[in-house]
C-alpha cells in the first residue's frame, strides 16, 4: 500500500482482504497435525463431552467395540421419550408445548391442577412492559425478526427492576425465565407486524395476546389479520413446539447459553447469545434453505414424479452446479442422527395428513423422494457410502408453509420453541458446581522480532 495515498473504507479493506485470509486461516491439516478436534467432534464424528445434563438427551448411533454403529434416533426429555410425550398428549387431544415447558425447567410432569396453573402464569407473563412494542419495535424495526428478538431481549434487561439477580435466587432466575418464555412468541409477532409495516409496505396490526389460548393457538391468533386458525393447524403448530423444545446441551445455541451463564452473567445477555446463535444457518436457519432448495427444484425439475431426472438435479446439487451452489442438500443428515431422526419421524405423520386435506401431496410427495433419493447421490458424486437420514428441517419448513407461515419466521419460531431447553439449561448452569467454560485453544503463531515504524 503506498504510503502517501489514503483510501476510502471500501478500496482499503480490498486492498487488505488478502491479509486477512493469510494470517488467520487455519488449514484442516494443522488441526490434525495437533490432534484438535474441530467444532469441538471427534473424527468418528461424536462430540467431545464437554459438560453433565439431566435435561435432555440425543441419540443417533451406538458405541460398539470402540466403533460407532448406526441406530435409530431417540430424543429424550427428562427421560422420557419424545415418541411416548407426543402420544401422551395427542391422545388426549391436549395440546402440549406447556406441558413440555413444564417438563423441561422442573424436571417433572405436571399434573392436570399444576398444568392449569402454568399456563396461567405463561398467559399473565405475556404481556411485554408498558412501551416496549411502541419503543422497542415499532420505532426500531427490522428486516430480519432473529436480529429484532435478539436486541429485544438484551432490552428487556432494562424493564427489569433488578436484572441481575443475586447467586443462587432461584425464584428470581425462574421468574425471569418465564417471562422470557412467556414473550418471546410476542416478541415475534410484533416484530413481524412491525418488518411487514415498514418493510414491504402492509398495513399495520397487531394483536393482544388471548389468555385462553396456548402458546401455538396464541401465535396463529397473532400473525394472522383476521386471527382465524383451525385446531387441526393449532395442532401441528403446537406439535412442531415441542419437537423443536429442545436438543441436548451440546447444540450450539444451548452450549452458547451455557457459556455465558457460566461467566456470571445476566439470564438476558446469555439468551441473546442464544438467539445470536440460532440465527446461523449452520443451525436454526437449516429450515429456510429446506424451502428455498425446494423451490429452485420445482422451478428447475420438469417432472416432479420422474426419479431419473430428479436424481440427476441431487447429483448437480451435490456438484454446486445447482440451487444455491452450496454443495449441500438441505434438511437431509444430522451430526448425530443416523438411521432416523425421530422428530422428522413424527411430523412426517402428521405432515401428510395436513398435505391431503390442503391438496398439497404432490409438494410432499415430492419431499419424500428427495429424502429416498439424496443418499444414492451422495455416494454417487462423492464416492463415500454414508448413513443419512431426513432431519426435522426437511419436513418443518413444508409445514410452516401449509399453516400461511412466511419464511422470515421459521427461525425465530425454531426460537420460540427452543428457548424452553435454553432456560432450562441456563438454570441447570447456574445452579450447579460449575466453574467458567474456558476451553484451551493451540497457539501456532511462530515468534518474530518487533520491527520499528521507520523500518517497516
Amino acid at each position: 500500500m503506498q504510503n502517501d495515498v489514503y483510501l476510502d473504507s471500501k478500496e482499503f479493506t480490498r486492498q487488505l482482504a488478502g491479509d486477512i485470509i493469510r494470517n488467520n486461516k487455519i488449514s484442516r491439516d494443522t488441526y490434525d497435525k495437533y490432534d484438535v478436534k474441530r467444532g469441538l467432534r471427534n473424527k468418528d464424528g461424536t462430540g467431545v463431552i464437554a459438560g453433565i445434563t439431566h435435561i435432555g438427551n440425543v441419540i443417533g448411533y451406538e458405541k460398539k467395540d470402540g466403533k460407532k454403529v448406526p441406530a435409530e434416533g431417540r430424543l429424550v426429555y427428562r427421560g422420557y421419550e419424545i415418541n411416548d410425550l407426543v402420544n401422551g398428549f395427542l391422545s388426549d387431544g391436549r395440546f402440549g408445548f406447556e406441558e413440555t415447558a413444564y417438563l423441561l425447567i422442573f424436571g417433572n410432569l405436571p399434573d392436570s391442577h399444576t398444568l392449569e396453573n402454568f399456563k396461567k402464569i405463561i398467559a399473565e407473563c405475556r404481556a411485554l412492559p408498558k412501551g416496549f412494542t411502541e419503543d422497542m419495535i415499532l420505532a426500531a424495526p427490522s428486516v430480519d425478526i432473529m436480529n429484532k428478538l435478539a436486541r429485544s431481549t438484551l432490552a428487556l434487561y432494562s424493564y427489569d427492576d433488578s436484572p441481575d439477580s443475586e447467586p443462587g435466587n432461584v425464584g428470581k432466575e425462574l421468574d425471569q425465565a418465564l417471562h422470557i418464555i412467556a414473550r418471546f412468541p410476542v416478541i415475534v409477532a410484533n416484530a413481524m407486524a412491525a418488518k411487514r409495516h415498514y418493510y414491504d409496505h402492509e398495513s399495520l396490526y397487531i394483536h393482544i395476546p388471548n389468555p385462553e389460548l396456548s402458546t401455538a393457538e396464541n401465535f396463529l391468533y397473532s400473525v394472522r389479520s383476521d386471527n382465524s386458525f383451525t385446531k387441526e393447524e393449532a395442532q401441528l403448530l403446537d406439535l412442531c413446539l415441542v419437537l423443536h423444545a429442545e436438543h441436548g446441551g451440546g447444540n450450539n445455541s444451548a452450549f452458547a447459553c451455557r457459556v455465558l451463564s457460566s461467566s456470571g452473567t445476566d439470564i438476558y445477555s446469555a439468551i441473546a447469545a442464544a438467539v445470536g446463535s440460532l440465527k446461523g444457518p449452520r443451525h436454526g436457519g437449516a429450515n429456510k434453505k429446506v424451502i428455498e432448495m425446494f423451490d429452485y427444484i420445482k422451478k428447475e425439475v420438469s417432472n416432479w414424479e420422474d426419479e431419473t431426472e430428479l436424481s440427476s438435479y441431487l447429483r448437480k446439487i451435490l456438484r454446486k452446479e445447482a440451487a444455491d451452489k452450496s454443495g449441500l442438500i438441505y434438511g437431509m443428515g444430522h451430526a448425530i442422527y443416523t438411521l432416523s431422526d425421530p422428530r422428522a419421524v413424527l411430523l412426517k405423520k402428521l405432515a401428510g395428513k395436513l398435505a391431503e386435506k390442503k391438496g398439497m401431496m404432490k409438494e410432499f410427495n415430492l419431499i419424500q423422494s428427495v429424502e429416498r433419493l439424496t443418499p444414492a447421490a451422495f455416494e454417487d458424486v462423492t464416492g463415500m457410502h454414508k448413513i443419512m437420514c431426513a432431519n426435522v428441517d426437511l419436513y418443518s419448513g413444508f409445514v410452516y408453509n401449509m399453516l400461511g407461515i412466511p419464511s422470515e419466521l421459521y427461525t425465530p419460531l425454531f426460537a420460540v420453541s427452543r428457548v424452553v431447553g435454553w432456560c432450562s439449561h441456563r438454570l441447570e448452569e447456574v445452579f450447579s458446581d460449575n466453574k467458567i467454560i474456558r476451553p484451551a485453544y493451540k497457539a501456532i503463531t511462530v515468534e518474530r522480532t518487533y520491527t520499528p515504524m521507520d523500518k517497516r
